[in-house]
C-alpha cells in the first residue's frame, strides 16, 4: 500500500511538472513580442518598447529574476497583468491567453498591481503641477485650446463597479443600485490624469470627496497669489478655485458665453474618462472588478498610470461599441446640483460668485473684441 501511495504521489508530481513545462513551452512559442506593433498594442495597449521600459522600471520593485527555467519572467508577469486590465477578462481566460495557470494569474496580478502602486512610480506618472512654471504650462494649454484663463484642470468622478464588499457594504452601494468606488479624477488639457483618488465608496457624493481632499486647501492657498481654478460640473460647489456652469443662462448673454466655453473645456474630463475605460475595460461598469475595495482602487491607479504612459506616446485608442458606451452612460449616477446655503454668511460662496462674475466679464470682453 505504501509503495502504491508513493507511486501515486510521484506520478501526480510528474503530471503537475509536465503541465507547468507545457505552459512554459507555449509561452516561448507564442512570444507576444513577435507580434506586429499594431496587433501588440491592440492586445496590451502599450507598445513593445514601452512594455520593455516598464519592465525595466518595475524590476527593482518586483525583485524578479527567473531562478529556474519554468519561472515566469518579469515580461510575462507585466504582460499578464496589462492584458487583464486591458480586456477586463476574468482570471481564467487571462491565464489561458497567456498560457499561465489561473492561480498564478491571481498572484501575478497582485504583484504587478502593487508594483505600479509603488509611491515612486505613482508620483512619476500621476503628477499634479508642483510649481509655478508647471501650473502656468497647464493654464496656457487650456487657454490655447479653450480660451479660458486660469484653468489648472478639469474634475469629475466616475463609478467603478466592484463585487459586494465583505465590510460596510452599504457604503459602497451607489444610487444606480450596484456596489462601486466613486473615483475622483482631475485631467489637464491633453487628457493626462494629474490626480486620482480611488479610496471612496460609491455612496459618497462627488462634492463630498472634493471637500475632503487635500488638493482643495492646496488650491485655496495658491489662490491668494495667483488666478487658479478647476472646472467642475454643477455637482460641485462654486468656489474661488472651482468654476461651475451657470445653469439657465439667458441666450446670447455674457453668462451663456461663459457657460458655452466652460462646458466645452470641461468636456475634456469626460473624454479622458472615456479613453481610460476604452483602453482598460476592466474599469467599465458592466465588467465589475471582482476584488475588495482597496485592491480595486489599486487596479484603478495602475490603469491610470498606464493610460498616462499611452498618452505620452500618442498611442491609438481602441473604440467602445455603441452598446458599451450607452451601457456605461446609463450606469453612471446623474449629476445632482450642489445646494449651497445662500447668504452673506456663506463667505466661500460669495467669493466664488465674485470670482466667476469677474471671469464672465473678462471672457465677454475678449469675445466682443474678436
Amino acid at each position: 500500500m505504501c509503495d502504491e501511495y508513493e507511486l501515486f504521489e510521484y506520478l501526480e508530481s510528474e503530471y503537475r511538472m509536465e503541465r507547468k513545462n507545457k505552459r512554459r513551452r507555449l509561452r516561448q512559442i507564442n512570444d507576444p513580442f513577435e507580434l506586429e506593433d499594431r496587433e501588440f498594442i491592440n492586445e496590451y495597449r502599450l507598445s513593445p518598447d514601452l512594455v520593455r521600459d516598464l519592465c525595466e522600471e518595475l524590476e527593482p520593485i518586483l525583485k524578479t529574476r527567473p531562478k529556474r527555467s519554468n519561472d515566469l519572467s518579469i515580461e510575462t508577469k507585466v504582460l499578464t497583468a496589462v492584458y487583464l486590465y486591458a480586456h477586463g477578462s476574468y482570471q481564467k481566460p487571462t491565464g489561458k491567453a497567456q498560457s499561465i495557470a489561473q492561480q498564478t494569474v491571481s498572484s501575478v496580478l497582485s504583484e504587478v498591481t502593487a508594483a505600479l502602486n509603488n509611491l515612486e512610480i505613482r508620483n512619476k506618472y500621476i503628477k499634479f503641477p508642483q510649481n509655478t512654471a508647471e501650473r502656468n504650462t497647464n493654464k496656457l494649454r487650456f487657454y490655447e485650446k479653450f480660451g479660458i484663463p486660469g484653468v489648472i484642470g478639469c474634475i469629475d468622478c466616475s463609478h467603478i463597479a466592484i463585487v459586494r464588499p465583505n465590510e460596510h457594504e452599504e457604503r459602497y452601494y451607489c444610487r444606480k443600485n450596484y456596489h462601486s468606488l466613486n473615483v475622483q479624477l482631475i485631467c489637464n488639457a491633453d487628457m493626462d490624469i494629474i490626480s486620482v483618488d480611488a479610496s471612496h465608496p460609491g455612496a459618497n457624493h462627488d462634492s463630498f470627496i472634493w471637500n475632503n481632499h487635500p488638493l482643495r486647501s492646496h488650491l485655496e492657498n495658491l489662490s491668494a497669489s495667483e488666478a487658479i481654478w478647476l472646472l467642475g460640473d454643477s455637482g460641485y460647489p462654486l468656489r474661488k478655485t472651482m468654476m461651475t456652469p451657470i445653469l439657465e443662462a439667458a441666450p446670447e448673454s455674457p453668462e451663456a458665453h461663459y457657460t458655452k466655453l466652460h462646458v466645452k473645456a470641461r468636456n475634456t474630463i469626460e473624454r479622458t474618462i472615456g479613453v481610460l475605460k476604452a483602453r482598460f475595460r476592466c474599469l467599465l461598469v458592466h465588467r465589475v472588478l471582482h476584488y475588495q475595495p482597496q485592491i480595486a482602487g489599486y487596479i484603478t491607479n495602475a490603469c491610470i498610470i498606464l493610460h498616462n504612459i499611452c498618452n505620452a506616446a500618442s498611442l491609438s485608442i481602441p473604440d467602445l461599441s455603441a452598446e458599451e458606451n450607452q451601457q456605461e452612460a446609463l450606469m453612471q449616477p446623474p449629476v445632482v446640483p450642489y445646494e449651497d446655503p445662500v447668504g452673506r454668511q456663506n463667505r466661500e460662496l460669495q467669493v466664488g460668485i465674485a470670482t466667476r462674475r469677474d471671469l464672465v466679464a473678462r471672457l465677454w470682453a475678449l469675445h466682443q473684441i474678436h
